[in-house]
């Protein structure tokens, strides 16, 4: 049963202006003595009352707090404490000196005055007509704020939106939400549809009303978004909108749908190639995609240099000096590389891309040309700058990202090269994708490299497969595996997954062999083996690091062999003691292994990068995280952006590369179980793979060829414009 205290606030300890989360010292005289409150209250000022309910908790370094989940404002009852608060800043224009002249004047009376004849307030020496307007603005917006804090706690919205809300829609926060709830999903990060239709239909809006079903359109579009697609089908999206809303007249829908497109929210279009009859986009979806295809147009046609002579010149020089000899495939690759304004270069383990990588910008140097090298991700550039022997960056550094989420190489700050080689580009998503092509001018060449049988991207699009799939420009498809990569049975067993075959034992021993299937059925025992293997047995037989060189992967977060249940396993076997910093049910101890999973462009950290924690302050609750040598503060507020990462989702290792890989496959997974998925789990693995689980689950999984298919149109509009 929740407790309901009122508090006056004597000092701030800290408040974060995004979400609201604050951590004060009050009294109350419901309690002895002061004590801390903790939550998201807003900003507070001391001498300010607040009326909280909640429970109490106690913090193993800070003891007693109270945990608030609700919180009103009350206005100071005493002199002192009205003083206080009039002081402490908050009101613009108000000092300390001009506080106590208000107090002396008007008494107890004074915040009445400030909210019902603010006039007389100029009866006080020292405050002119400019200094009250000033300070009538700045109450009246603080009444503002307290009025949707409410208003937001009645209809069980975290008043962690407060701010946003206010910034976002001014003074008339309330009144707009109250014409229209389903805003918040549109405008507000953080609020889903469910929330805003609650507080919709408490308000009185019907359930079948026309702002409830764009609002419910609107969301489908957008959570199939985040699932990868770009379009969705008019048949699918109105089932499943209805499958959310409840039974809905089609005619409902139709009109809904005819709405959102008047409002500039949707376009749809007829897909004829595809043989859809209505697609219906996001709007800035489809924008991005008819970009996207534009400019990959407009790049490979312009005109450039003639290189293909040059470079078939150069080839056997590079060759001496690299000491190795390229295949007919490969150096025909290397050429036409070169030589085409846009190409791409696909193949799988072992068939020799980071050979041809390594040529192409040896190729293009030895020309006097300015190459730059990129990827999506940080590990994946540090790879690709020790296969090339030269500098590269993620495509978000390369392209200066901002804090607003930006990019300061654009279109009207193009990026200064001759040549843009980008690797990973599986996990390119059309954003990025269309950010970087933005930033390339007309007289650069694209080259893009990546294995088209990987996981696609995590964001929306599928560029890999659509830029391939379209024939519209050049590129190489590596199918030869060389010799010396048919020796290791990681790079063996990749391809028989692919090719839809269970894998081969190893025949050498450890710890010379490189593979392992270890067969258990029972997910209990899978996640103490998973332990073992990770905490003991590969580290005493191959000499790899636990904490740095052991990555467990896992198709899903939940379950007894899901990332959550084997991050609280793997931490209390290989780091079980140390400071910590509690975030609700999550714990961030020194040492731990963490994976940044949003993107935070002020931080410069990136959705799946991959750190340690150097440095835990549990008093202040702050840590340090280091990223390849680079650390990041994080306070108590922002420890959602990080999870704990001994093991992480397979689709968040794309793009990386470890000495040693487990990866758990169970019935379980079947949800997730297909072929690329566990073709990209075997694929990190540098120097060891180990799967453990159930012959069953992943006979399942090689069978699932298929399960990956978007909704994307970015093939079609390519071939029309290349008249393929």
């Amino acid at each position: 049963m929740a407790i309901e205290l009122t508090v006056e606030v004597q000092t701030v300890t800290f408040f974060n202006e995004e979400n609201g989360y604050l951590i004060a010292r009050v009294t109350s005289k419901e309690e002895p003595g002061p004590f801390s409150v903790v939550g998201a209250v807003q900003r507070v000022t001391p001498g300010e009352l607040l009326r909280v309910t909640g429970s109490w908790a106690t913090h193993p370094k800070y003891g007693r707090q109270f945990q608030v989940a609700t919180a009103s404002r009350e206005m100071p009852a005493t002199v002192n404490g009205i003083r206080r608060y009039l002081a402490s800043g908050q009101i613009k224009g108000v000092g300390g000196v001009l506080a106590t002249r208000m107090v002396d004047a008007f008494g107890e009376k004074v915040l009445d005055i400030l909210d019902t004849d603010p006039d007389q307030l100029l009866k006080v020496e020292g405050l002119g007509k400019k200094k009250l307007k000033e300070i009538k603005a700045s109450w009246d917006a603080q009444n503002e704020i307290r009025s949707l804090m409410l208003f937001l706690q009645t209809h069980e919205i975290a008043t962690t939106h407060a701010a946003k809300i206010q910034r976002l829609y001014g003074n008339a926060a309330e009144a707009r939400i109250r014409a229209n709830p389903y805003e918040l999903a549109y405008d507000i990060r953080g609020i889903a549809f469910k929330t805003a239709d609650a507080m919709a239909l408490r308000l009185g809006f019907a359930p079948d009303s026309p702002e409830r079903i764009q609002a419910a359109l609107a969301y489908v579009l957008f959570t199939l978004g985040e699932q990868g697609h770009l379009f969705a089908p008019k048949d699918t999206l109105f089932e499943k909108t209805a499958a959310m809303v409840g039974d809905m007249a089609p005619e409902r829908l139709e009109e809904g749908l005819g709405s959102l497109e008047e409002l500039k929210r949707v376009k749809v279009e007829d897909l004829p190639a595809q043989g859809i009859a209505s697609a219906v986009y996001l709007r800035h979806f489809y924008a991005l995609e008819v970009e996207i295809a534009r400019r990959f147009h407009d790049l490979a046609s312009h005109p450039g240099a003639e290189l293909r002579g040059k470079v078939e010149k150069l080839l056997p020089a590079l060759e001496a000096e690299a000491r190795i000899q390229l295949s007919p495939q490969q150096r025909q690759a290397v050429i036409d590389a070169c030589a085409n304004k846009v190409f791409v270069i696909t193949g799988g383990p072992g068939t020799g891309k980071t050979t041809i990588t390594r040529m192409v910008v040896a190729a293009l140097d030895k020309l006097s040309l300015k190459v730059k090298l990129a990827a999506p991700t940080g590990r994946a550039a540090k790879r690709l700058s020790e296969a090339t022997g030269q500098p590269a960056a993620t495509l978000h550094r390369l392209l200066q990202s901002t804090p607003d989420g930006a990019f300061a190489v654009c279109e009207d700050n193009k990026l200064k090269a001759d040549a843009l080689l980008v690797d990973e580009v599986s996990m390119l998503d059309a954003r990025l994708c269309g950010h970087m092509l933005r930033a390339l001018p007309h007289t650069s060449r694209l080259i893009l490299v990546g294995d088209a049988d990987q996981l696609p991207s995590v964001g929306a699009g599928n560029i890999l497969e659509d830029v391939l799939g379209s024939a519209s420009v050049g590129s190489a498809r590596l199918t030869h595996i060389f010799r010396q990569a048919r020796e290791s049975m990681i790079v063996v067993n990749a391809h028989r997954v692919n090719n839809g075959q269970f894998p081969q034992a190893a025949e050498k021993k450890p710890p010379d062999a490189d593979f392992f299937w270890v067969e258990q059925d029972d997910p209990a025992a899978v996640r103490d083996l998973i332990a073992a293997l990770v905490g003991e047995r590969i580290p005493q037989v191959y000499g790899l690091d636990p904490m740095r060189d052991v990555q467990v992967l896992s198709p899903m977060h939940k379950g007894e062999a899901g990332t959550q249940s084997l991050n609280e396993a793997l931490r209390e076997r290989l780091n079980p003691t140390g400071p910590e910093i509690v975030r609700g049910s999550v714990r961030f101890r020194l040492l731990d292994r963490v994976l940044q999973t949003k993107n935070n462009y002020e931080k410069d950290v990136f959705n799946g990068d991959l750190g340690h924690i150097v440095a835990v302050d549990p008093e202040e609750g702050e840590m340090l995280v280091s990223f390849d040598g680079r650390s990041v503060a994080y306070d108590r507020t922002e420890l959602d952006e990080l999870a704990p990462a001994y093991a992480v989702s397979i689709h968040k290792s794309q793009g990386s590369e470890y000495p040693a890989v487990v990866v758990p496959i169970l019935t379980q997974h079947y949800v997730m179980l297909r072929r690329n998925l566990i073709y990209t789990a075997l694929t990190r693995a540098r120097r060891l793979a180990v799967l453990v689980g159930s012959r069953r689950a992943l006979m399942l999984g090689l069978k699932n060829a298929g399960g990956d298919k978007r909704f994307t149109h970015l093939n079609y509009r390519l071939r029309e414009l290349f008249n393929v």
